[in-house]
C-alpha cells in the first residue's frame, strides 16, 4: 500500500496544540447543513405540513411528491407528463428540481480564512464531568470548567426550485394551488431542525395536456428558498470546535496604565514590581514596530518599577488632523460624521454610497450613465453612446432622429428597401396533398420564399404547422424543398404519434404566392 509523503516542515501550518481539545468521549454532534438537508425540508413540508390531497370518486387520494432526476425532468419537460416503471401515467403527482444556487449578498459573511474563521456562534454544554460543583472547588477557589462549542457562521445562499403539478381535473388543481399559496412566506422544515424561509412566485395557469386521448391538467411554479450552508469539515478540519474555560486566573504583579487624553500621540505605562522580591520568572518584553517607538527600555523584569512611553508620532483623536502616506481598507472606507462610504465591488470597481459633489473638473477616458438623467450634453471623438441598461428603460426624443447606417430593434434589422419589406409581409397557408407515416408533401407547386441579402435564410422557424387543428411542436419537425414540392418530415418518436393519410395538415408561413 502506498503511503503519503510527509509534508515538509517549512510548508506545515503553524498550530498551537494548547488549543486542541479531545472529543473522544464527546456526545455532541458536529453541526453541518448541506444541500441535501435543504432538499429534505421541501419533502418533509409537503408530506407532513401541506399534505397535498385530491378528491376523486368520493375518495381522498394523497398526492405523492418526488425529486426528479435529470432524466425524469427532461422527460417531463419534453412530453409534459411522467410514466412509472410499468409505463403507466403517474397522476396526480408533484415533481420538483433544484435549478440554481447563488450567494445571498444581503447577508455577506467574511471568513477571512476558511481554516480559521473569525465569525463564530458559541454555545455551552450544560452538564459534564468537568462542569460540576463540589466542596473541593470552593476551598481552592476553583470555578467549574465550562465546555464551550464554537461553530462558524454559515454562508447564506438563495436556491431556486421549479415545480410541476399534474391532476385529472381543474377542481383538483385549484385545491392543490390554494394549499401551496397559503404556505408562501413561511419557514419550511421539520420541528426542532433546520428551517428555511420560502417565496413562491411565477404560477402558470392550469393547462390541458393530451396524453393518449386522455386530458390531464398541468401547473408550474417557482420557489425561492433562503438557506445557508456549513460543511461538517473543511480540509480535514472539523468546523465544530471544542473550547474550555479556565479554572482559575492568578495575577501577582500590578500593572497601571495611564492613557491620558484620548487621541494623544504618547501613552505612558507604569508597571510596579514585587517590592524586594527577585522579579518575574518570565520578564515582559516590548517591541517597537512601524510608526511606533518606545522610551524607557524594552524589558520589564519586575524587580523595580518601570516607566514606558509608547509614541506613534502624531495625534489620532476625532478632532486631530491625521496624515498617512497610504491607506488600505479591507472592505469599506468610512469618511465623515454621516459614515460616507467608499468600497470595492466584486468586479473590482469603486462604489460610493451617497451623492458626489465635485467642485473641479471630472476627467475620464469613458463616461457611462447607467440610470435615468434629466439633461446631458456629451461629446465623443469616436465610439458609441449607450442609453439605459435594460429593455424596460424608456427614452424620449423631441425632434428628428437621423440614422446613418443600419437600424435594428432587439437585435433585428429594420428593412429599408423594396425587397425586404415584401418578404417580411409574406404569410400564406398551404394544405398537404400526400401524407405518409412520417412525411407530409405540399404540391403540386409550393415553394418557400427566399430571404433577401442581409436577412436570415428561410427555415422551419418561419412556418407553423397544424394537424387536425392542433399545433405541432417545432422540435419534432424538419422542412425540405424538393423542386416545386414542399415536404414536412416528422420525428414520430419525439412527437408521440404517426401521420395517417386521412389527417389534415396545414402549413402557414413564408411561401411564394
Amino acid at each position: 500500500m502506498a503511503r503519503e509523503k510527509p509534508i515538509p516542515r517549512s510548508a506545515r501550518r503553524d498550530r498551537n496544540r494548547g488549543f486542541d481539545r479531545s472529543r473522544r468521549d464527546d456526545n455532541v454532534k458536529n453541526f453541518s447543513v448541506g444541500l441535501m438537508d435543504i432538499d429534505a425540508t421541501i419533502m418533509y413540508y409537503f408530506n407532513n405540513v401541506i399534505k397535498p390531497s385530491v378528491e376523486e370518486n368520493g375518495e381522498t387520494i394523497k398526492v405523492p411528491i418526488m425529486y426528479a432526476n435529470p432524466e425524469r425532468w427532461t422527460m417531463a419537460q419534453k412530453r409534459g407528463f411522467l410514466y412509472d416503471n410499468k409505463k403507466q401515467l403517474i397522476i396526480p403527482l408533484i415533481a420538483f428540481k433544484r435549478t440554481s444556487i447563488e450567494k445571498d449578498e444581503t447577508l455577506p459573511v467574511d471568513k477571512m480564512d476558511p481554516l480559521n474563521p473569525r465569525l463564530k456562534y458559541t454555545f455551552q454544554k450544560q452538564y459534564s464531568s468537568k462542569n460540576r460543583y463540589d466542596k473541593f472547588s470552593v476551598q481552592r477557589g476553583l470555578t467549574p470548567t465550562k465546555e464551550m462549542y464554537a461553530v462558524p457562521v454559515p454562508d447564506y445562499i438563495k436556491l431556486e426550485y421549479e415545480f410541476i403539478l399534474w391532476c385529472s381535473y381543474t377542481e383538483q388543481m385549484n385545491k392543490l394551488v390554494e394549499q401551496i399559496i397559503y404556505s408562501e412566506g413561511s419557514y419550511w422544515g421539520e420541528e426542532g431542525k433546520f428551517k428555511f424561509r420560502t417565496q413562491i412566485n411565477n404560477y402558470t395557469d392550469a393547462s390541458e395536456v393530451a396524453v393518449n386521448q386522455e386530458r390531464i391538467i398541468k401547473t408550474t411554479f417557482n420557489v425561492t428558498m433562503n438557506g445557508y450552508l456549513l460543511p461538517e469539515e473543511f480540509s480535514s478540519v472539523v468546523t465544530t470546535q471544542k473550547e474550555m474555560t479556565p479554572k482559575r486566573i492568578i495575577i501577582e504583579d500590578g500593572i497601571g496604565i495611564d492613557l491620558g487624553e484620548v487621541g494623544a500621540k504618547d501613552v505612558k505605562v507604569t508597571m510596579q514590581g514585587r517590592g524586594g522580591v527577585s522579579g518575574l520568572d518570565n520578564p515582559v518584553s516590548f517591541f517597537p514596530g512601524t510608526g511606533l517607538s518606545i522610551a524607557g527600555g524594552t524589558t520589564f523584569d519586575g524587580s523595580t518599577p518601570g516607566n514606558f512611553t509608547f509614541s506613534i508620532g502624531q495625534e489620532v483623536g476625532t478632532e486631530a488632523t491625521v496624515q498617512f502616506s497610504n491607506v488600505t481598507a479591507s472592505n469599506t472606507l468610512h469618511i465623515g460624521p454621516t459614515s460616507f462610504e467608499i468600497s470595492q465591488r466584486d468586479d473590482g470597481k469603486a462604489q460610493v454610497n451617497t451623492d458626489w459633489v465635485v467642485q473641479g473638473d471630472i476627467i475620464a477616458e469613458n463616461y457611462i450613465v447607467s440610470s435615468s438623467i434629466t439633461n446631458m450634453t456629451t461629446s465623443f471623438s469616436s465610439g458609441s453612446t449607450k442609453f439605459g441598461d435594460s429593455s424596460g428603460d424608456t427614452h424620449e426624443f423631441t425632434g428628428s432622429v437621423d440614422v446613418k447606417g443600419s437600424f435594428s430593434v432587439g437585435g433585428v434589422a429594420i428593412p429599408f428597401n423594396d425587397q425586404e419589406i415584401p418578404y417580411l409581409r409574406k404569410n400564406f397557408v398551404k394544405k398537404a396533398g400526400t401524407i405518409t407515416a412520417q412525411t407530409a408533401s405540399f404540391g403540386p407547386t409550393v415553394v418557400t420564399a427566399s430571404a433577401p441579402g442581409g436577412l436570415t435564410a428561410t427555415n422551419e422557424q418561419d412556418f407553423i404547422f397544424f394537424i387536425n387543428g392542433q399545433y405541432m411542436e417545432h422540435d419534432a419537425l424538419e422542412i425540405q424543398q424538393d423542386g416545386n414540392t414542399f415536404r414536412l418530415k416528422v420525428d414520430t418518436d419525439s412527437i408521440g404519434y404517426d401521420l395517417e393519410s386521412d389527417d389534415e395538415i396545414i402549413a402557414q408561413g413564408k411561401f411564394n404566392s
